[in-house]
Parts: structure tokens; sequence; C-alpha cells
């Protein structure tokens, strides 16, 4: 009989923590808005844009390209600076397909050499 409350009050107790964390997790992203841009079916680039009090600023944005069959080739990432009122590069995703596998490679951008860098 108190293995079975036990167990019941353990139950309870995991059902509020995920419940919270995941309350938690939904709060974190309410404030994030995205905006697809689309050609032929395929997701060419995505603005993020942040609430900040009642305002949109911008936040990141990230730019597709793909092959022939239309497979992704490449992720390119921007940070928006408010300073300089620009994208500045951040991250590149290059993606090498085969026959059988993807290679997958990463590049940071480095604005002293003003280059992606392995």
């Amino acid at each position: 009989m108190k293995a079975m409350n036990l167990i019941k009050t353990l139950l309870v107790i995991v059902t509020i923590f995920i419940a919270n964390a995941t309350l938690s997790a939904a709060k974190l992203n309410n404030n994030l808005i995205y905006n697809a841009e689309e050609v032929d079916g395929l997701k060419v680039a995505e603005t993020v844009y942040k609430m900040d009090n009642n305002l949109l600023t911008k936040y990141m944005k990230y730019n597709y390209k793909y092959d022939a069959n239309n497979q992704m080739t490449e992720n390119l990432s921007q940070k928006w600076d408010s300073v300089d009122n620009c994208w500045v590069n951040d991250l590149k995703i290059c993606y090498i397909y085969d026959s059988k596998s993807i290679t997958t490679e990463y590049y940071k951008w480095n604005s002293k050499k003003g280059a992606f860098i392995l």
C-alpha cells in the first residue's frame, strides 16, 4: 500500500516537473518571430525578429542554397549589428553529398581576415 502511494506521488511530481519545464521553454521562445522566404517550394531565407517592448528588432538571418536535386548545399547565418545597421556573417555550413553519405563542413566568420575559417 505504501509502495503504491509512493509511486503515485512520484508520478505526480514527475508530471508537474515536465509541465513546468515545457511552459518555461515555451516562454523563452515566445519573443522570437520567424519570417521564411520560399521559392518554388524551397526555403531560401529566413529572418528571425526579436520582440522587445512590443517592437520587432532584427536578430538573425539564414540564407540557404540548393543543388539541382533540391538538396541543401549551404546554410549561411548572419547576426544583426544594431550599431552599423547591417547583417554580419556568423556561420556557414556546407553540405557535400555522395551516393551513401553527407559530409558537413562548418565555417566560422573571421572579421579580421574577412573570410570564413573552417
